[in-house]
């Protein structure tokens, strides 16, 4: 896992995800975000892997920037481009998304769990309140 910090976009996957957010065309990068929240939620009780975790967290953090009360994703490795301004049903898909994450089996909870990930727990709590506050 390529993560240097706590954050929704340190670590490699976010970073990976920031570019395919930035390629999708004008009007479809709410699609991107959807996805990637679904892929998710979709997982059900089965094991959910890691990267899907963090592209999710990542999305969750775009969502939330828009809301009141949310941070601006000012970070080199997130997305570059524009995103326009997000449909609201995006929040709950993201609130469900953040929820699946730290849920077991989720391997990012555990490899957090494995290095007192409390302070990771914190934040994707603190972006979920955003969501569903909003």
């Amino acid at each position: 896992m390529g993560t240097w910090d706590i954050g929704p976009f340190d670590n490699d996957t976010a970073a990976d995800f920031s570019y395919r957010v930035d390629s999708a065309p004008e009007g479809k990068k709410a699609e991107v975000l959807l996805t990637a929240f679904r892929e998710v939620t979709g997982t059900g009780e089965e094991y959910l892997d890691a990267d899907l975790s963090m592209e999710a967290i990542a999305s969750a953090a775009l969502v939330a920037a828009q809301c009141p009360g949310g941070e601006p994703v000012t970070t080199s490795y997130g997305p570059k481009e524009p995103l326009g301004v997000l449909p609201a049903e995006l929040r709950t898909e993201a609130v469900a998304a953040l929820d699946r994450v730290v849920a077991e089996p989720s391997e990012l909870l555990e490899l957090w769990e494995e290095s007192d990930g409390e302070e990771w727990k914190a934040g994707v709590r603190a972006l979920r309140g955003v969501l569903a506050g909003a």
